[in-house]
């Protein structure tokens, strides 16, 4: 046997140990420094977490409290319309509707146009404007109905839920229209008052025809879109993230709207999509394709370049009622006389 082996063994034996005595010292502070970080890393991920799913509870909360100003005028004050304050309960009888009714010049007229305003505006919609459409209405000898909405009411609001409950509260504005004698009922509709009177016509027949400006309907692409135009979300998963919480908020689901129903109907009543190429909320091919989709042979469309979301009156006022003018007179709802007034009326 060789001494010097034996003499050198016991001495790489004791480096061997003092080694591993030593990675035993300073394995406990690497692994208090690993859990630390592991610790912050998850901290700062659940925040980060917690603060994207917060900003969507926010945006959904937004979207279903709109601001609404208040009723600043009334038909009287504003174009001269004789009027009367009226209420009415929804269809379905959860809540009751303020609005007003302007009687026909013609005592025994029998059309009625109900006005279906837009998302984020009350009965006056001033930006259209409401009371120069109302008061057109009138001359064509039309009874007008302005209401609010639910999320519109000065009284008692309520959420906006994208047409689910404002389907309901429409239907109770047709139903009084019916109660006082109306034998024909046309609702006009501006953007989420469009989509709201496209998804009252799957369920009621009491609609005759409907006039649709600039019609907004809830689904995940218009949804997302208007999302997009304040805010650079991903659209997965925000759109899941919306999804989820807009049960929580307001109590409805995107899934209780029958978007999908809407895009494939053909309705058998007229319909007059009325709608501009630069409108930011709505976009336009989403009326086009529901404008091909009618049958019905006095349904037709006016897809107007270069005009705006709900500003498309303002924007051509002439042509604007001319056409509305010549719809009516197609479905015998206005006489060849009142359209010719609608060529030469400037609002």
């Amino acid at each position: 046997m060789n001494p010097v082996s034996e003499t050198l063994a016991p001495s790489k034996q004791q480096k061997a140990a003092h080694a591993e005595d030593h990675v035993k010292e300073i394995s406990p502070g690497r692994r208090r420094l690993r859990n630390i970080a592991v610790a912050l890393f998850l901290s700062i991920l659940f925040f980060l977490i917690f603060c994207f799913v917060a900003l969507h509870a926010y945006i959904a909360w937004v979207l279903s409290n709109p601001t609404v100003a208040p009723l600043y005028s009334n038909p009287k004050q504003a174009v001269g319309m004789d009027y009367q304050d009226i209420s009415f309960p929804a269809s379905d009888g959860s809540r009751i509707m303020q609005g007003w009714y302007i009687p026909a010049g013609s005592a025994d007229s029998k059309k009625t146009i109900v006005l279906s305003h837009g998302y984020g505006a009350n009965r006056e919609e001033t930006w259209i404007p409401m009371y120069d459409i109302a008061h057109y209405a009138h001359r064509l000898n039309f009874n007008v109905i302005m209401f609010d909405y639910g999320f519109a009411s000065q009284g008692s609001k309520e959420v906006a839920t994208g047409g689910k409950k404002e389907t309901q509260q429409l239907l109770g504005a047709v139903q009084y229209a019916k109660q006082k004698g109306a034998e024909q009922v046309v609702v006009w509709g501006f953007s989420m008052g469009g989509g709201t009177a496209l998804q009252a016509s799957l369920v009621s027949d009491d609609i005759d025809a409907m006039i649709l400006d600039s019609a907004f309907l809830l689904q995940p692409d218009t949804l997302y879109h208007n999302i997009r135009q304040n805010i650079a979300l991903p659209r997965h998963p925000s759109l899941e993230i919306l999804q989820m919480l807009f049960p929580v908020l307001n109590g409805t689901s995107l899934n209780q709207i029958p978007y999908k129903q809407v895009e494939q109907e053909d309705y058998p009543i007229p319909i007059f999509f009325i709608h501009g190429t630069e409108d930011s909320k709505a976009p336009y091919e989403i009326a086009e394709q529901l404008a091909a989709n009618q049958t019905n042979p006095n349904s037709r469309s006016w897809i107007v370049q270069g005009s705006h979301h709900e500003l498309i009156f303002r924007e051509h006022p002439r042509e604007y009622l001319r056409r509305v003018s010549n719809f009516l007179g197609d479905i015998r709802l206005a006489a060849q006389e009142d359209i010719k007034n609608g060529e030469t009326v400037s609002p």
